[in-house]
């Protein structure tokens, strides 16, 4: 598998040396097929008591499908006690519902190499999602613009451990708020040939993402694939709004796939417990699940949890906490006794600066996302105060460590070039081990290298001038952004594209919020 920055090569001494210095080619890594064992918090007596206590919240509490009544409709026919808008699901229904839903599914990328297999033991990375602000490489913390966004998209396409390029990387509010997801989807589709993910801000708005896909892929194609996964949020505690379900109903009508994820800052949104809360998730996911296979038996779902405790002398949410990583274990084995792909984890932290808050927050997250067994992970690159903030220095930073993620989920071999007797044969006690043929054939790839972090000797790095790392992100972004250049796209495609979207854009007049 041939993974990181790789340089074309060109005939010729001197040409070649230039080019190899001029032009830049990015080989995205393949999604990490994770070796390690999972994480399984919770004893079997545990798992059965929150599922118990779920199907209990669903029967007895209910939940709300407010201003749906087509929703309200569908639960009904199903079989559901409906009061008004709460619905009541007897035992065992919200379950046996969900059971058409797949355990894997292909979500295919406009560059097929770049299609990625969700579910299994895959884990596929997908940046921040959703910051109204950034924190920009001058340092300026400001509100979001279109070319922010394009910018950030450009470095998804040039980080070779990210498989995905995201959705709402950051909220462009230079741009009307009720056409600025047609600019968000035309950069996805020309400035990356990674999967993308739709709008769910209105269900026209997801209709408009299933036709501008149409456009780029075909209408048959899309007809018999997925091309989309978006992130559809559940307002904990136990409502279903009727703009989220609208843009699920349109996306599960259409095949596409859907996260479907309580949105949680545990003690606000869910009990202050840890079983608590997860006996809340599954309640949710489990109706929200069952309704997009009432929508249509068979349309792509992934269970998600997004869940962050509190800070109660504040209110303010904390990140890489303990108890957050516990529940996202727990949430990991309740979606694999369902048999759905399970979303989850990322470089969360409440940091308002990429610092050691942020360095230490992050990692734990990232890492109990690993090995919670975590399918699709949003969030994994970019994130910044509490998902306030998207941050270039810090998504440089957080891909770095992407590939250290790679590599850490993949166990040690055993063959004879592992176990390295020749090696051992040939130093003997007392040697060292840095020239000898077994060190020489392998060092290369022995060890995983940070392209940000700097190991330098102390004495060339205080005459480099001492730069910390964030000073070697801003650099390294930069030069992402210098080298960039957009994948090739059909000129009749990108025309169509266009000519859509100014047709859309031209039949409402702008609105700001």
């Amino acid at each position: 598998m041939a993974e990181g920055t790789t340089r074309r090569r060109a005939r010729g001494g001197g040409a070649a040396r230039r080019a190899e210095r001029t032009s830049t080619v990015v080989q995205t890594a393949k999604v990490i097929a994770r070796e390690v064992p999972t994480h399984d918090l919770l004893n079997e007596e545990t798992l059965q008591c929150i599922e118990s206590a779920a199907e209990t919240v669903l029967e007895e509490i209910g939940v709300n499908f407010p201003e749906n009544p087509q929703a309200l409709a569908r639960w009904r026919d199903a079989g559901a006690d409906v009061r008004g808008e709460r619905v009541h699901l007897p035992r065992g229904l919200a379950r046996s519902l969900c059971a058409t839903a797949p355990g894997q599914f292909t979500q295919r990328a406009r560059n097929p190499d770049k299609s990625v297999v969700i579910g299994g033991n895959n884990l596929v990375l997908a940046p921040v999602y959703g910051p109204p602000f950034i924190l920009d490489l001058e340092g300026n913390r400001r509100y979001a613009t279109l070319a922010d966004f394009h910018d950030f998209v450009k470095l998804g396409q040039m980080t070779p451990w990210l498989h995905h390029s995201g959705g709402t990387v950051c909220e462009p509010t230079d741009v009307p708020a009720n056409k600025r997801h047609l600019d968000m989807l035309l950069a996805h589709m020309t400035l990356s040939d990674k999967p993308f993910m739709g709008s769910v801000t209105e269900p026209e708005r997801a209709r408009h993402s299933v036709e501008m896909c149409e456009i780029l892929f075909g209408a048959d194609f899309v007809a018999e694939n997925t091309v989309m996964t978006s992130l559809v949020n559940i307002n904990s505690p136990l409502t279903f709004d009727s703009v989220m379900m609208g843009a699920l109903e349109t996306y599960a009508a259409a095949n596409q796939a859907c996260i479907l994820s309580p949105f949680i800052v545990g003690g606000a949104m869910s009990p202050v417990t840890v079983t608590g809360t997860l006996v809340q998730v599954l309640a949710e996911v489990l109706a929200a699940i069952a309704y997009s296979q009432l929508v249509r038996p068979g349309a792509p779902v992934i269970f998600g949890a997004f869940v962050t405790s509190i800070d109660m002398n504040s209110g303010a949410p904390t990140f890489g906490t303990p108890e957050a990583a516990q529940i996202t274990y727990g949430a990991g084995q309740l979606a694999r006794r369902l048999g759905i792909p399970f979303r989850s984890g990322g470089g969360f932290t409440g940091s308002k600066l990429p610092d050691a808050q942020a360095g230490y927050e992050s990692a734990n997250s990232l890492q109990s996302g690993l090995l919670a067994g975590v399918n699709f992970m949003l969030h994994a690159c970019g994130w910044l105060e509490g998902g306030l903030v998207a941050s270039p220095e810090k998504f440089v930073m957080d891909a770095d460590q992407l590939g250290a993620l790679h590599r850490a989920a993949r166990l040690p071999g055993h063959d004879h070039e592992d176990l390295a007797l020749d090696a051992m044969r040939e130093v003997g006690p007392g040697g060292h081990y840095l020239g000898c043929a077994h060190t020489q054939a392998h060092f290369k790839q022995a060890f995983w290298r940070s392209s940000v972090l700097d190991y330098r000797p102390f004495e060339t790095w205080e005459d480099a001038g001492g730069p910390d790392t964030r000073t070697l992100a801003n650099q390294k972004a930069r030069k992402l952004l210098e080298d960039f250049e957009a994948p090739p796209l059909d000129a009749a495609v990108r025309e169509a594209l266009e000519d859509y979207i100014a047709r859309r854009k031209g039949e409402v007049a702008d609105a700001f919020s």
